[in-house]
């Protein structure tokens, strides 16, 4: 059972409109919260945020009040994928048309430490001290804080709201979801209803549960990879070759290792995945054959796949988003699920022994595997911007007192609507887990299908967002 806290409204520091191409109005936001929510005195931080109405310009212009009534419509949160991505521009996100169509207002919130909201990073956190000082103010950067933020906004962005419009509707997309799930068991009071688009966590899985699930789906992306381009076995172990003979440099000052090479299989899981792997490799392949060295195109391309240089907090607090309570420490469960697989699944080998994966008396018709959404040791050597975090990393990955994340018995007896699509062949989220979250958590209605990614709310907007609404508007009998 997790404590009922008492928030303060977030302080408003700043409101600065727009009007910009779309005919959208958009009105900037910042606001200060603190740090520690349960001790006002550890400092603050800034929170930002872009909220987004319709602009139009009517034949007899309204008066103030015609106006003020106008923009005061419930709003609609979107809660981004990640951890550790802040929001796009509203004129390109997926929810806005259909968010303003449908008489909301919808926020943008970019995430403490992320977007621009005090973005994590390492020369920021190397003012705070050591790594033990920058591991304790990580610890404030997980859900259970950025809802506790999220209540905050809310409390005062509708302070003059009728009663109708206090609560708020809010959109989790991935990780998004995850940060759903801990609103409703921390403060449900304060939510009208909830949209999830491959976000239902497993609420009741450690960190080695999840792994040892999400590989299975990772190895089916690679058969499906190595079939549909069966030129890249040698392809990618060509390049892999390289890579540990050479160990070249990349644009960005990173160190270009076999374990960066494969971790591109992140975009395994999203619709075009395949596609771009398969480019990028044929990019570095041919620069290889032609020139005896990777261009600096390439590189730059290559570097932009995987972003854990401008994204640090998608490293270093990824398993912690796995840990539900005190007790469970994640100690790079990714890698020693990985590693033990690897025992019996040769493409996975170079998890235990890189030089071994690649000896030449290894068959070369053995396909090296891509891992997937998986973080390991070796990237905080091979990142710049992760370098100087690897011993935060390494505190946080044996850290064991994290705060609950879900409040399972509140999950139980919710009375907020859920409304999800679950995708089936989701390489993030496990569709098993998923459909056992979704029993877990009192009136949730699932579209679930199996033709769709886990990026399908971009590849296929029109098509999830109609099967939500659906959910919300139709009866099922």
């Amino acid at each position: 059972m997790m404590a009922t806290q008492v928030i303060r409204p977030a302080r408003l520091l700043s409101r600065t409109p727009h009007i910009v191409p779309g005919q959208l109005r958009v009105t900037e936001l910042t606001f200060e919260v603190p740090l520690n929510h349960s001790n006002l005195s550890a400092g603050n931080l800034k929170i930002f945020g872009r909220q987004v109405t319709k602009h139009d310009t009517p034949i007899v212009p309204r008066t103030d009040s015609e106006l003020d009534e106008y923009h005061k419509k419930p709003y609609l949160v979107y809660l981004e994928g990640g951890p550790g991505f802040g929001n796009r521009e509203p004129q390109d996100h997926q929810l806005t048309k259909t968010a303003l169509d449908r008489g909301y207002t919808l926020l943008l919130l970019d995430y403490r430490g992320t977007g621009l909201s005090t973005p994590i990073n390492q020369p920021h956190l190397a003012t705070l001290g050591g790594p033990q000082q920058q591991a304790d103010y990580l610890k404030h950067f997980r859900a259970d804080s950025i809802v506790r933020d999220a209540e905050a906004v809310r409390l005062c962005l509708t302070a003059d709201c009728p009663e109708t419009h206090k609560k708020w509707s809010i959109f989790g997309q991935s990780y998004g979801g995850f940060v759903a799930l801990t609103y409703l068991s921390q403060f449900p009071q304060g939510l009208r209803e909830v949209f999830l688009t491959g976000g239902l966590a497993p609420v009741k899985r450690t960190a080695k549960e999840v792994y040892t699930a999400l590989y299975k789906k990772v190895i089916q992306r690679n058969e499906a990879y190595y079939r549909k381009f069966p030129e890249d076995v040698e392809r990618v172990r060509k390049v892999a070759q390289y890579l540990n003979e050479k160990s070249p440099l990349l644009p960005g000052g990173g160190e270009f290792t076999v374990e960066r090479l494969l971790g591109i299989g992140l975009c395994l899981g999203m619709n075009g995945g395949l596609d771009l792997i398969h480019s990028t490799i044929l990019k570095l392949a041919m620069d290889i054959e032609q020139f005896g060295f990777i261009t600096r195109a390439a590189g730059a391309a290559f570097e932009g796949l995987v972003p854990f240089d401008t994204n640090p907090i998608y490293a270093v607090l990824h398993e912690s988003i796995y840990t539900n309570g005190p007790g469970l420490a994640s100690d790079w469960a990714a890698h020693r699920v990985g590693k033990t697989l690897s025992e019996s699944e040769p493409g996975l080998s170079w998890l235990s022994s890189v030089p071994q994966a690649l000896d030449s008396s290894f068959p070369n018709q053995q396909p090296l595997y891509f891992s997937g959404e998986m973080v390991y040791p070796a990237h905080f050597d091979c990142y710049p911007e992760l370098k100087d975090m690897k011993e935060t990393a390494e505190l946080l990955a044996k850290y064991d007192d994290w705060p609950w994340l879900y409040d399972l018995d509140q999950l139980a007896r919710n009375e907020v609507p859920v409304y999800a699509a679950s995708y089936v062949e989701d390489m993030y989220v496990d569709a098993d887990f998923a459909r056992e979250t979704a029993k877990a958590v009192r009136g949730t209605k699932v579209f679930e299908t199996n033709v769709m990614y886990h990026g399908a709310l971009r590849a296929k907007t029109e098509e999830v967002l109609g099967q939500l609404f659906k959910l919300r508007d139709d009866t099922l009998d």
